[in-house]
């Protein structure tokens, strides 16, 4: 498998970090010391390469030296020791994304510790099942991280101790460890990827709040959280002192929670009271598939019961008309329930916008059956009629009274209000056979006339 060097020069030749002398020009004309496809770039992708090292440190050094972004997705690196090599000859790297190496290996903390990376501040980890172990050590090496992504790490727990997990720590339920976070571990990261990890516990979650606290951005979704609650389960033995759910998070801005397995309004009720929560994700809910209510309806409820939060599962900010209506639309959802079943959120609305009279109840739709007089020459016949047909449906259905096909019909709508008035302009010929009768304001008494097509003219007198 070949070295990050080889797979460089095979990308972008052996020679592109030698600079062409240029001796006794006779003229000053600007020459390229090097060709763009030999320049190794700032930015540089070297994804599904099969690299497993770094390669010769002095050539490495030489190309890479002013490379600040380097992706290394989908290679074969798996030692640490190589990692850390890559790191030192690639100064000015901000962003390297290792995702998809297998790098299990245990960092040893003198590896980590000498050198520290200084300017690294992204580093992306996906699918890598690095050990909490590891994670800590890395962490103590990264002083300037502001974003890291722990995702598809298949972690059913956090455990920033350093030290081996006792399984007797863990609980059989809820697999919750049984170790707290004593201390923040990195004071700088604002920005934590954690999707897709089989946790279910809140409280293992809060941990991470906890080792981080100037945390700003948190991704946990596709994590099979069951409730926000910070109380362990029942065959937890221990007690959480009476902390909150939000109590780890309190600079928390951005929280995505789509695709958990949250499914009661009270978890909605614990997010408001993040203090400084203002952009959520909440989709892929059970509570949502429970819920019988139309999606416009789910969200009113929801910008409701959340009155910080500014924008709700992508988009621009909420209205202040939206939100408005949804706190209006709220107080009626709860005004005709029982008092026990109103939540908090309740109240609060009713001090603000005071008790509200039901709005009443009009419908607007269209009679679904009505009674019709279908006239075909002197033939006449009155039969009951489904409004949301459509003019082809009809004609179809008329043709054993009409004697032809419907291929050879032609239909005209009579509105029985208007004819003898000097308002009427003759019966309208109903030519769109997709059209439904009720776009029609078709109502019972009206009439319809059936003409064959082999008629050019039809007569308001011939209803008589």
């Amino acid at each position: 498998m070949p070295s990050l060097l080889e797979a460089l020069e095979r990308k972008y030749g052996a020679k592109g970090e030698v600079n062409p002398t240029i001796d006794d020009m006779p003229v000053a004309i600007f020459v390229p010391k090097r060709s763009p496809r030999l320049s190794v770039p700032t930015l540089l992708v070297l994804n599904d390469c099969e690299i497993d090292c770094a390669g010769d440190a002095r050539s490495l050094a030489d190309k890479c030296a002013d490379v600040v972004e380097l992706d290394l997705a989908h290679n074969k690196l798996t030692e640490w020791g190589e990692i850390f090599a890559i790191l030192e000859h690639t100064p000015r790297v901000r962003f390297l994304n290792l995702s998809f190496n297998r790098l299990s290996a245990q960092i040893q903390a003198a590896q980590a510790l000498c050198p520290r990376w200084d300017s690294l501040s992204h580093l992306i980890l996906n699918s890598t099942y690095l050990s909490w172990a590891s994670v800590r050590e890395l962490l103590k090496a990264l002083p300037a991280l502001e974003e890291l992504h722990l995702s598809l790490n298949e972690y059913t727990y956090i455990n920033f101790s350093g030290k081996e997990v006792n399984e007797k720590d863990k609980c059989e339920d809820c697999s919750r460890l049984n170790v707290e976070v004593s201390e923040p571990v990195h004071d700088q990261l604002k920005k934590l990827h954690f999707s897709g990890n089989p946790i279910s516990s809140w409280r293992e979650i809060s941990k991470l709040g906890y080792a981080f606290p100037n945390l700003e951005t948190l991704l946990v979704n596709d994590c099979p959280i069951t409730s926000l609650a910070p109380d362990p389960c029942e065959k937890c033995c221990d007690s959480n002192g009476n902390k909150k759910s939000h109590d780890a998070f309190p600079r928390l801005r951005f929280l995505n929670l789509n695709n958990t397995e949250l499914s009661t309004w009270e978890e909605v009720d614990r997010l408001a009271r993040f203090p400084a929560l203002k952009s959520l994700r909440a989709q892929g809910w059970p509570l949502w598939e429970r819920c019988d209510s139309t999606e416009h309806e789910r969200r009113l409820l929801l910008v409701a019961r959340l009155p910080y939060v500014r924008t709700l599962n992508g988009g621009g900010a909420v209205p202040a008309e939206e939100r408005d209506a949804a706190e209006r639309a709220f107080i009626r959802h709860y005004m005709d329930k029982p008092e026990a079943d109103r939540p908090d959120r309740y109240w609060e609305l009713v001090q603000v916008h005071g008790k509200l009279d039901p709005l009443v109840s009009v419908d607007l739709r269209p009679e679904k059956r009505v009674q019709i007089t279908f006239t075909c020459g002197a033939t006449s016949e009155v039969r009951t009629v489904d409004v949301y047909r459509t003019v082809s449906d009809l004609k179809t259905r008329l043709e054993r009274l009409a004697g032809f096909p419907a291929s050879k019909m032609r239909l005209f709508y009579v509105d029985q209000e208007l004819r003898d008035t000097e308002l009427f302009p003759g019966p309208e010929e109903m030519k769109i056979p997709t059209k439904q009768l009720y776009s029609y304001n078709i109502r019972s008494g009206d009439e319809i006339i059936i003409e064959s097509k082999l008629q050019h003219s039809i007569s308001v007198n011939s209803t008589a």
